[in-house]
């Protein structure tokens, strides 16, 4: 027993370590970043490097990768990204580190090459000596890491409580505006901050790579097992995640003692602990009201820098020309373009277009969910690979007609998504991205992965309608499907629900205020979303011929989300274009360019999402918009009358200009499709 309890405990060091990370930068920045994976995955590679490939000593190499490379590293992402996420709405915050996470791993990979072999050396010396304790074997990895823990907690003990630099640390944390009037520069403390934070990450990153393997998934493991410290501290008190880090690891450990090693089970169980822990003190912490999303800073700082509203709408702009609409015509240009794609492309690229159009299909899910619900919902993939392994169980296994199964299959996936809304409806966003992110890694671990639905990772047959077994016939199958979802998508949009939506997307209290129900509509959109999501992942399917559960990752998802936020997450051609780009696009590289520039595409997936921060609208929107100015310029150029004003309710005629609920504007076109939608208006714009 005492040898489970030592891993475990070098476990949790690891965990406690890496959730020490996010509590620190989350409590002084606001920034809870779902890139900490990605840099950890970089500062070990390059300790790797280092020590493996250049064969440096393990203290050089230590020395240079934690005390030289990581700190730059962490203050130059924070000069380029960081720091204009200051301030934020929490979706842009979520939105560009999820982002990060994606462009790095493979930028790393493209400057310092893959690895083919992915087990790694931590800082103890190889070959690696063990130690007697009572009986109890000890290794020098276990040893090293127990030190790294107690050298963090002391020096950041230290350094918080009994230095200047720890003192402005803790002023920043309190208010970034009265630390600044105190003449202490918060974007120096900052800087020092994303620092330390790149030195921690990269340590838990190379301490886990001897067990975990280095590669950017097994660090987004670390960093979904940190979450669970992190939210049991309630993201901000740093010995509570230290203590539960240490406890889910021991737990992780002493429960492999009663359990069948060779056992599926086992395997499923053990890394769904930490998963565990999250699950409980969410329950906790939202029965007792307190997991909304925390205000960052003081009062001061809230007054000067005021939140709300809808972070990924451009602002309104009007774009008629007596009857003219830009948006209408360029979407209907857009979609004859990719119905020819099929008939000017060989067998093998229609097979890629028709992939494309299909995961267009899963992509319109967030559009619903994030676009049109302000929700940070991560666990989309997981709807679509549910959908597509049921679907295929359906046709094959119970011979039903494929489209049949498709729909039904995703019937059946609705309940699932409705439960998982009524659940996290009173979560704030950072704890909604947290669960859904962590739900869908818990149910592909115990669910997609397990037998009948696996199968050896091939996954379950799944044929294509008799009408469209070639892949031409099945690309115009599937955009036929896909205009059907996009129908639903703007009917919704236009509808009284779809108004009610989007009140509640620019202001809860507002909304309230006018009497509409925010569980409700929240409802309602995790329910419509969770069925495009399932009836994509059926095209999926039907388009590769089989389940596949290992193509609908948790992680993958990711690589999704980034390249419709990169177009536009509101915006239906955003979506059918970020399927085709996800397809296509690596294809192009890999068919017409060298190997070594394979990784180009997701990277570019990646920095497109991190351009949120400073144009949330996404490119098609903000595409959308300056072609409405320059053709409104041209109208008032011509002598074609007035842009179409934006109508404003006056702030004392209507209840909600209360300050718990500001007024209310129905603009047109704000997102490029000339549809209706409400706005919050700050004191500065009710002029």
């Amino acid at each position: 027993m005492l040898s489970y309890l030592l891993a475990g405990l070098a476990l949790g060091s690891i965990y406690a370590i890496a959730a020490g990370s996010l509590v620190v930068t989350y409590v002084a920045s606001g920034i809870f970043s779902l890139a900490f994976a990605a840099m950890a995955f970089t500062v070990a590679r390059v300790y790797y490097a280092l020590n493996t490939e250049q064969h440096l000593p393990i203290l050089v190499s230590a020395v240079v990768s934690l005390l030289v490379f990581a700190p730059l590293f962490g203050m130059t992402l924070y000069w380029m990204l960081f720091r204009h996420l200051r301030g934020r709405p929490m979706l842009v915050k979520l939105m560009a580190t999820m982002g990060l996470s994606v462009a790095l791993p493979p930028l790393v990979e493209l400057a310092l090459g893959h690895i083919t072999s992915v087990t790694a050396p931590g800082l103890a010396p190889r070959p690696l000596r063990t130690f007697h304790l009572f009986g109890a074997l000890l290794n020098a990895d276990q040893l090293v890491t127990y030190l790294g823990l107690v050298v963090v907690l002391a020096l950041g003990v230290g350094i918080l409580r009994f230095t200047d630099i720890g003192l402005k640390v803790r002023a920043l944390v309190d208010s970034e505006a009265l630390t600044s009037l105190s003449g202490t520069s918060p974007g120096r403390v900052s800087l020092g901050v994303w620092a330390a934070s790149a030195t921690l990450a990269g340590l838990a990153g190379i301490l886990i790579a001897p067990t975990a393997g280095l590669s950017a998934e097994s660090m987004t493991l670390l960093m979904a097992a940190a979450f669970a410290a992190v939210v049991a501290a309630w993201l901000r008190r740093l010995p509570v995640a230290v203590v539960v880090a240490l406890l889910m690891g021991v737990v992780t450990t002493v429960v492999q003692k009663y359990l069948d090693p060779a056992s599926s089970f086992t395997a499923a169980v053990i890394p769904s602990v930490p998963f565990a822990f999250m699950l409980l003190f969410l329950l906790y912490y939202a029965v007792r009201g307190q997991a909304g999303d925390h205000a960052a800073g003081g009062a001061l700082d809230r007054a000067i820098s005021p939140q709300g509203g809808d972070p990924t709408a451009a602002p309104a702009v009007s774009s008629s020309l007596k009857g003219f609409k830009p948006g209408t015509v360029s979407s209907v240009v857009f979609v004859l373009l990719v119905a020819t794609l099929p008939l000017v492309l060989d067998d093998y690229w229609s097979g890629l277009a028709a992939a494309g159009i299909a995961l267009s299909i899963a992509l319109l899910s967030y559009t619903l969910v994030t676009g049109e619900g302000g929700m940070v919902w991560l666990c989309q993939i997981t709807f679509a690979g549910l959908g597509a392994a049921l679907a295929a169980d359906l046709a094959t296994n119970r011979g039903w007609p494929s489209l049949v199964a498709v729909f039904v299959a995703a019937a059946i996936v609705v309940p699932l998504g409705v439960v998982l809304g009524i659940l996290t409806i009173r979560l704030g966003n950072l704890y909604v991205a947290l669960v859904t992110l962590t739900f869908g890694l818990l149910f592909q671990t115990l669910v997609l992965t397990q037998d009948p639905f696996y199968n050896f990772g091939s996954g379950i047959v799944m044929p294509r309608p008799s009408f469209a077994e070639n892949n031409r016939a099945f690309a115009y199958l599937t955009l036929a499907a896909f205009l059907v979802q996009g129908l639903l998508v703007l009917n919704l949009r236009r509808s009284t629900a779809g108004l009610a939506l989007s009140a509640v997307r620019w202001s809860e209290n507002g909304a309230r205020t006018l009497g509409i129900s925010v569980l409700q509509s929240k409802v309602l959109v995790s329910g419509v979303a969770t069925f495009v999501a399932a009836v994509g992942g059926g095209f999926l399917a039907m388009n590769f011929q089989s389940s596949l559960p290992d193509a609908f990752n948790p992680f993958l998802g990711l690589v999704w989300l980034a390249v419709l936020v990169t177009l536009g997450s509101r915006s239906i051609l955003a979506a059918l274009a970020a399927g085709l780009l996800f397809y296509l696009m690596p294809s192009l590289f890999a068919a017409y360019l060298p190997t070594d520039l394979a990784q180009v595409p997701t990277i570019l997936f990646g920095v497109g999402a991190i351009a949120l921060a400073n144009h949330p609208e996404g490119a098609v929107a903000q595409n959308s918009r300056a072609l409405s100015v320059f053709l409104a310029r041209l109208r008032a150029r011509g002598g074609a009358g007035e842009p179409e004003p934006v109508f404003a309710a006056p702030a004392a005629a209507s209840p909600a200009a209360s300050p718990a609920a500001p007024a209310v504007v129905v603009a047109r076109g704000a997102d490029g499709t000339g549809l209706p939608e409400m706005r919050d208006l700050t004191a500065g714009e009710r002029t």
